[in-house]
C-alpha cells in the first residue's frame, strides 16, 4: 500500500494517491521510527562525551555501524557515516583525486549515464586539472566492460560505475569491471554507488570487488540525511572533506547524527533480513504493471516500450516510454491518483531528455514519454491494477490518434471512461501555466527579429503602434482624427483548477492589454483551445461562464470566437477597444524624472506553482486568486482622471524587469516605417535623444503573501521565470545592488498571469495616483522606481536597488 502519511498538506482530506517512486525516495521503516525515537526520547546525549549518556549514544551508534556493515558484507570499521549519499561521493573521489596526484595518477574512468552525482564530482574533478573519461553505454544503457579496459591509461587512479541505475534499473558489471582493475599494472580503486540496489538486491563488497562503496538512507527505507561510506581497510586513509574535530575516527569531522545514524542502522537490518521476501514482491508487483499496462493499452500496447536490458534491471524498476506522449502532462493528468517520474520535460520549442536516455539513444519521439514506476515492499496488488488503469486511460487520451494503429479501439475506450466534471482540476491536465507557458522571450524575440528583416516596410501613417521592437501591448489603428481601433488577443493554459475561475482570470489577462493603452474595450470574441479527448465539454462550457462573466462586468459582449482540439486545455480572448489617437499609452514614451507606478503585487507564476503541489496557505490563495481575477479597468481610469501618464503596459509574461526592459526601448528604435531620407537629413542636426535608464527599489516593490519564501524553492518557480532571469541578465541591461536576493531577483523576473499596470507618470503627479489607486481598494499599489537619464554607455538600463 501507500507509504503512511502524518498529514496532507493545507489541510487538504483528499486520499493520497499510489506512490510509484520508490527510487526517488522512500517511507521511513517502522522500526527504524521506533530505534530513532528511543534516541529522541532517551538516549540523546553526544556520542563523544565519556558521561553516561554519551556512552548510550555511542553504543546505538555503533550498533548502528555493524548493522550498516553486516548488509554489504563489510567489517564496521570500514563504515564512515555522513550526510547523504552525494557527500560519499564527493569524499570518495576528491579524497582519490588529492591521493593521486601525488604520483600523477589523476585520470577518472565513469560512464555517460551515470547519476548526477557522480558526474558533476567529475566535472569539479575537471577543473582541478584531472582527466576524466565517459564511457558511452548502449542501447539497453549498459557499459561494456571492453570499453573499461580500453579507457584504462597508466594514469588512471579510479573507476565509479554505479551498481544499479536509477532511471531504468539497469545493473552495471561491477563485478567484471572490478576484476578488471585488480589486472591492472598498478593500483585503480573501484567505487560503486549502491544506493538504488541495496534493500532490494543482495550487494556484497568482497562478492563486488570495490574498493569504496556509497549508501545512501532515503533509498531503502531510512530518513533523509544520512548516508555511509565504506572504504575498504586497504584504501589509504582519505583526505578530509569536511575539517573540524576527530569524529568517525578522524574521518569525518562534525557531531555525528546519532538518530539518523540508528534509524539507518535499523533499515540495514530489516533490508538484510527480509530481502529474499522483498525482492520476490517487488518483482512480482513490477511485473504485473508492466502486464496490466500491456493489458489495457489493447491495440495500442506496440507503442509502449521499455529502457533497461530484459531481465537484468532491478526488481522493482520499470521504465516506459509511450509513443508521441508527453511525460510531463501525463503524470500532470494522473497526479491525483499515482505519483511517479518522469525521464523527460517538454517544452513549447524543445524536448529536455533525462542525460540517461540520451547516452542510450533514445529518440525523442520515445524519450519524451519516459516515465519511471518504482515499486516498493508494501505496494498491493490492488494498487497495481487501479493504477494500470488510470494510466493506461490516460495514456490513450494523450496518444495521437495517428500513433500507429488501433485508433478505433484506442477512442472507443476513451469514450467509455465517464468523467466526473465536478472532480477535474484543470492544472493536471497542463505542464505549463498561465502566462509562463508561453514560449521563452528568447525564442520569440529570435522569431519576431527574423520576421522584421524579412518582411518589407509597412507605411502606413495610422498604425500608431503594433510593429515595434518593444513589443506593444496592443495594434491601435487611427480611423479618424478623433477615433483609433485599438486591437489585441491573449490567451494561456489553466493556473488555477476551478473552470470557471479560469475563465474569468483569463479574460481579465486578455481585457488588460486594452487598458493598458489607454483604451476602452467595446467586444471580445472567444480563443479556446479544448482537449475533447481528455475533458468533457461541461467543463469547457463552465471556461467560457467564467470568461462571460468577467467580460460583463467590463461592460462588454462576447460576440463569438474560435475554437481547436488541442492537448491542453486553452482560453483567452481577442478584444476590440477604443481610444482617441492623442490618448493612446504607448509602452516606451516615458520621459527623465517620471515615476514607476506599479497596480498589483507580483508573484503569481510562483504562487501558481506552488498552488498546484498545495504548498498554500488559505490567505495566501485567496489573495492570489482575488489578484488574478481583478480588472485593471478601474486602475486605467483612475491613472485617466488623476496623472499624466507617459507610458503604460501590463505585467505579464516577461515579468516585471522583461517589461521594464520593453519600456526602455527607445522610441528612435521602435519606428513602424523607415524614416524618409530628407527626414533622416533634418534629424542629423538635431540632437540626439536622451538615453533613459530605470531605478528600481525592490522594497518599494509589492508581493503577494508566501511569495518571497516560496520564491526559493526550485520547484515553485516556473521555468518562464527562469528564462526571463537569464535574458535580462545575459543581455548587460540590469545591474543588481549586492543586497538584493536571489529569490527577489526571481521575483522580479516572475512570469506574471494577469498582472497590473506598470505606469510611468509624472513626478508630481506620483503621490496623488498612489494614493486614489489605495482609496479605490488597491491596496498594495505603489511607487516603485524611477526614470532618469544615464550619463554615459557603460551605464545599465535598470539599477535594482534594496
Amino acid at each position: 500500500m501507500a507509504p503512511a502519511l502524518a498529514g496532507v498538506p493545507n489541510g487538504h482530506s483528499e486520499k493520497p494517491p499510489i506512490y510509484f517512486d520508490y527510487n526517488g525516495t522512500t517511507p521511513i521503516d517502522r522500526e527504524a521510527c521506533e530505534a530513532m525515537t528511543t534516541m529522541m526520547t532517551t538516549h540523546w546525549g553526544n556520542p563523544s562525551s565519556s558521561h553516561y549518556f554519551g556512552v548510550q549514544a555511542k553504543k546505538a551508534m555503533e550498533a548502528a555501524r555493524r548493522q550498516t556493515a553486516e548488509l554489504v558484507g563489510a567489517q564496521p570499521g570500514e563504515i564512515t557515516f555522513m550526510s547523504n549519499g552525494t557527500e560519499t561521493i564527493n569524499h570518495a573521489l576528491k579524497g582519490l583525486a588529492e591521493i593521486g596526484e601525488k604520483e600523477r595518477k589523476t585520470h577518472f574512468i565513469t560512464q555517460a549515464s551515470e547519476h548526477v552525482a557522480v558526474l558533476e564530482v567529475c566535472k569539479a574533478l575537471e577543473k582541478r586539472g584531472c582527466s576524466v573519461t565517459y564511457l558511452p553505454v548502449d542501447s539497453e544503457g549498459l557499459v561494456s566492460v571492453e570499453s573499461v579496459d580500453a579507457a584504462i591509461t597508466p594514469s588512471t587512479v579510479c573507476i565509479s560505475i554505479m551498481h544499479s541505475n536509477n532511471e531504468t534499473g539497469a545493473l552495471q558489471p561491477v563485478k567484471e569491471i572490478s576484476a578488471l582493475a585488480k589486472k591492472a599494472s598498478h593500483r585503480i580503486f573501484v567505487h560503486c554507488d549502491t544506493s538504488q540496489s541495496l534493500g532490494k538486491l543482495p550487494v556484497n563488497v568482497d562478492d563486488l570487488g570495490v574498493d569504496l562503496l556509497t549508501i545512501a538512507g532515503h533509498k531503502l527505507y531510512a530518513p533523509k540525511g544520512v548516508g555511509a561510506l565504506y572504504r575498504r581497510c586497504t584504501v589509504p586513509d582519505l583526505p578530509h572533506l569536511i575539517h573540524g574535530a576527530g569524529q568517525e575516527s578522524g574521518r569525518r569531522a562534525s557531531t555525528e547524527n546519532v538518530i539518523h545514524i540508528v534509524g539507518l542502522g535499523k533499515a540495514c537490518e530489516v533490508a538484510k533480513r527480509d530481502l529474499e521476501k522483498n525482492e520476490k514482491h517487488m518483482r512480482a508487483m513490477r511485473d504485473r504493471l508492466y502486464n496490466k499496462l500491456l493489458e489495457r493499452m489493447g491495440s495500442r500496447a506496440h507503442l509502449m516500450r521499455v529502457n533497461g536490458p530484459k531481465g537484468r534491471t532491478l526488481p522493482n524498476t520499470l521504465s516506459v516510454s509511450f509513443f508521441k506522449v508527453e511525460a510531463n502532462t501525463l503524470l500532470s493528468e494522473v497526479s491525483g491518483e499515482v505519483a511517479a517520474s518522469a525521464g523527460a520535460a517538454c517544452h513549447s520549442d524543445e524536448v529536455h531528455m533525462s542525460h540517461v536516455l540520451e547516452a542510450m539513444g533514445v529518440s525523442k519521439e520515445w524519450a519524451m514519454g519516459t516515465c519511471r514506476f518504482s515499486v516498493g515492499r508494501d505496494t498491493t496488488s490492488a494498487e497495481i491494477d487501479k493504477a494500470a488503469g488510470v494510466i493506461a486511460a490516460a495514456v490513450l487520451r494523450l496518444m495521437p490518434r495517428d500513433a500507429g494503429e488501433g485508433n478505433d479501439v484506442a477512442e472507443e475506450e476513451v469514450e467509455g471512461e465517464e468523467v466526473d466534471p465536478s472532480t477535474v482540476k484543470l492544472t493536471r491536465f497542463t505542464h505549463g501555466m498561465g502566462c509562463a507557458c508561453k514560449l521563452r522571450p528568447q525564442v520569440l524575440e529570435r522569431v519576431l527579429e527574423q520576421l522584421r528583416a524579412a518582411a518589407p516596410p509597412m507605411i502606413d501613417p495610422n498604425v500608431l503602434a503594433g510593429l515595434g521592437r518593444s513589443n506593444e501591448d496592443a495594434c491601435v489603428y487611427k480611423v479618424s482624427d478623433e477615433l483609433a481601433v485599438v486591437g489585441t488577443l491573449d490567451f494561456f493554459t489553466p493556473i488555477v483548477d476551478d473552470p470557471e475561475v479560469f475563465g474569468g482570470i483569463a479574460a481579465a489577462n486578455a481585457l488588460s492589454d486594452v487598458y493598458a493603452m489607454g483604451a476602452k474595450p467595446i467586444f471580445a470574441l472567444n480563443i479556446v483551445g479544448f482537449p475533447s479527448n481528455r475533458l468533457p465539454t461541461s467543463v469547457l462550457a463552465k471556461i467560457l461562464k467564467g470568461g462571460q462573466e468577467k467580460c460583463t462586468e467590463a461592460g462588454i459582449a462576447v460576440l463569438g470566437g474560435h475554437t481547436v482540439e488541442d492537448l491542453e486545455p486553452k482560453y483567452g480572448l481577442a478584444v476590440i477597444g477604443l481610444v482617441h489617437p492623442h490618448k493612446v499609452w504607448r509602452n516606451n514614451s516615458l520621459q527623465a524624472g517620471d515615476r514607476l507606478i506599479l497596480t498589483k503585487p507580483i508573484g503569481t507564476g510562483i504562487l501558481g506553482t506552488a498552488q498546484k503541489k498545495g504548498l498554500l496557505n488559505p490567505d495566501a490563495r485567496e489573495k492570489l486568486q482575488t489578484t488574478l481575477l481583478q480588472l485593471n479597468r478601474r486602475a486605467a481610469e483612475i491613472a485617466q482622471e488623476s496623472s499624466q501618464v507617459h507610458a503604460a503596459t501590463d505585467v505579464t509574461g516577461f515579468g516585471l524587469l522583461g517589461h521594464l526592459k520593453e519600456m526602455l526601448t527607445s522610441s528612435s528604435e521602435d519606428a513602424l516605417e523607415p524614416t524618409p531620407k530628407k527626414a533622416r537629413t533634418a534629424e542629423n542636426t538635431q540632437p540626439s535623444l536622451p538615453r533613459l535608464g530605470a531605478l528600481l527599489r525592490t522594497s518599494a516593490v509589492p508581493l503577494l503573501p508566501q511569495a518571497q519564501e516560496l520564491a526559493v524553492d526550485d520547484q515553485c518557480v516556473p521555468g518562464g521565470s527562469v528564462n526571463n532571469l537569464k535574458l535580462v541578465e545575459s543581455a548587460g541591461s540590469v545591474r543588481f545592488a549586492q543586497g538584493v536576493s536571489r529569490e527577489l531577483r526571481m521575483l522580479l523576473a516572475d512570469a506574471q498571469t494577469s498582472g497590473g499596470l506598470l505606469l510611468s507618470v509624472r513626478g508630481e503627479d506620483s503621490k496623488k495616483l498612489v494614493t486614489a489607486l489605495r482609496d479605490a481598494g488597491m491596496d498594495t499599489a505603489a511607487e516603485i522606481g524611477e526614470i532618469r537619464e544615464l550619463q554615459s554607455a557603460a551605464d545599465v538600463s535598470i539599477q535594482v536597488d534594496e
